[in-house]
C-alpha cells in the first residue's frame, strides 16, 4: 500500500426516516394504511406539513428530498457518506405490535441513492417494524442499488461485521453499527446464530463492550479507520448519561475505534473530542415526516446538521464542519436567521460541557473547536 497522507473526509448524519409521508410523496408510495393509534393514514402526514409550510410538488423527484445537502456533497466531496437509515424496505411483512411502523417501498429506494449514500447504519428500532421478511427485503434493496449497509443481518455473524468501505490509498474505511435498548429496541430483535436481527447490546457496560471489542479489533487492519455508529437512548432531552460517555471513551481507548456515530435523539445534542478522536452523542434527524406535529417544540427537531468531518491518516479529528439545516416541505433546507442562531447557541452550550465550542467555518458552517 502506498504511503497515506491524505484526509478522510466523512459525511454523517442521525435518522433518515423516508417513510410514512416522505414515501408518500414519492414516485412510487407504497400502502398507505398505517398502525398507529391516532393516524391510519401516510397522506394525513403530508397534510400536516403541507398547512403548516404550503404544498409540496406531488409527486416529487428522487433527489428532492436532499435540497441543500446536495449542494454541500457537490462543495465538499466527502469520501463516505454514512446515514441511520431508519425505516424498513419493504412491501411484505405484520407489523410488529410497537405502536410505529416504519417502511418505504423499495421502488423508492433511489431517494437514498441519489445522495450517493455509500453505508446505511441498521441497527436501531425500527428497521424490523416489519419482521423478518422486511429485514430481509430491506438488505437486499440496498445491496442491490449499491449501498452498505451495518448492524443488521440475517445472523449473528452478519450483523457484528462491519460494513466495509474501500478508500483512496488502499486505505478501508470499517463501520460497526450497535444499538442499545434504551433506544426502544426489543429484546428479541437480537441476532442469533440462527435468526436474523440486529447487533442488540445487552447494555452499555464494559460487560457489553468486551466482545464488541474484541471482534472490531479482529477484524481492523494496519491501516483501517474505524467509525462505530451506535443507536442509542431516547428521542428528546440534551443531557448525556455517564454511562455513554464511559462507553464512547472506552470503544476508542480499547477497541481501536476512531468515532463515534451516535443516535435516536430527534435532535441536535453536544459534541465532544476525546483523545483527538471525535464523538457524536447526537446527530438528531435528518430527514423526517413530523412537519406540522406539535410537541416537543423547545427542541426544535425540525432543525439539524449536515456533520462533516476530515480525519487524519491516523483516526485523528482534524476538522468538523456543521451545516445548519431545517426540514420544510420534506426537504432539507438551509437554517438561516433566527433558526440557525438557535442552533448556534444551543449547541454551543452542549458543547461547552465536554469542552469544545464553535467558531465560524467556511461556506455557511460552523467550525467545532477544541
Amino acid at each position: 500500500m502506498a504511503a497515506v497522507t491524505d484526509s478522510l473526509k466523512l459525511f454523517l448524519a442521525g435518522d433518515v426516516m423516508t417513510a410514512r409521508g416522505i414515501d408518500a410523496v414519492l414516485p412510487h408510495p407504497g400502502d398507505p394504511r398505517l398502525y398507529e393509534a391516532y393516524v391510519k393514514n401516510a397522506g394525513d402526514y403530508v397534510r400536516l406539513a403541507e398547512r403548516l409550510n404550503g404544498p409540496i410538488p406531488l409527486p416529487v423527484d428522487f433527489p428532492y428530498i436532499w435540497g441543500i445537502a446536495l449542494d454541500e456533497f457537490e462543495l465538499r466531496q466527502p469520501h463516505a457518506r454514512i446515514i441511520n437509515l431508519e425505516t424498513a424496505v419493504s412491501r411484505r411483512g405484520s407489523p410488529e405490535p410497537k405502536g410505529i411502523n416504519y417502511r418505504m417501498t423499495p421502488e423508492n429506494v433511489p431517494a437514498i441513492s441519489a445522495a450517493g449514500i455509500d453505508c446505511c447504519v441498521l441497527a436501531n428500532n425500527h428497521v424490523l417494524d416489519w419482521g423478518a421478511a422486511g429485514l430481509a427485503d430491506t438488505l437486499d434493496t440496498l445491496s442491490n442499488n449499491g449501498m452498505r449497509s451495518a448492524g443488521a443481518g440475517r445472523n449473528r455473524q452478519s450483523v457484528e461485521a462491519p460494513a466495509v468501505l474501500p478508500q483512496p490509498d488502499g486505505r478501508r474505511l470499517l463501520v460497526f453499527g450497535l444499538g442499545a435498548p434504551d433506544s426502544g429496541i426489543p429484546s428479541n430483535w437480537a441476532a442469533t446464530d440462527k435468526r436474523a436481527g440486529i447487533a442488540r447490546l445487552e447494555d452499555l457496560s464494559m460487560h457489553s463492550l468486551r466482545p464488541v471489542a474484541e471482534r472490531i479489533l479482529k477484524y481492523k487492519h494496519p491501516g483501517d479507520l474505524v467509525v462505530a455508529s451506535i443507536h442509542w437512548g431516547g428521542n428528546w432531552g440534551f443531557e448525556i448519561p455517564h454511562e455513554q460517555v464511559r462507553f464512547a471513551h472506552a470503544l476508542i481507548d480499547e477497541a481501536g475505534v476512531d468515532l463515534v456515530h451516535g443516535h435516536s435523539s430527534h435532535h441536535v445534542k453536544g459534541i465532544e473530542v476525546y483523545r483527538e478522536h471525535l464523538i457524536l452523542y447526537g446527530c438528531g434527524d435528518l430527514l423526517n415526516d413530523y412537519e406540522g406535529i406539535e410537541g416537543h417544540t423547545a427542541f426544535r427537531g425540525d432543525l439539524g446538521l449536515l456533520y462533516f468531518a476530515s480525519l487524519a491518516p491516523g483516526g485523528h479529528l482534524q476538522s468538523l464542519d456543521l451545516i445548519p439545516t431545517h426540514l420544510r416541505r420534506f426537504r432539507i433546507s438551509r437554517a438561516e436567521g433566527d433558526d440557525r442562531q438557535w442552533l448556534h447557541d444551543t449547541l454551543s452550550r452542549e458543547c461547552a460541557h465536554l469542552g469544545c465550542s464553535l467558531q465560524p467555518g467556511a461556506k455557511n458552517a460552523f467550525g467545532l473547536h477544541w
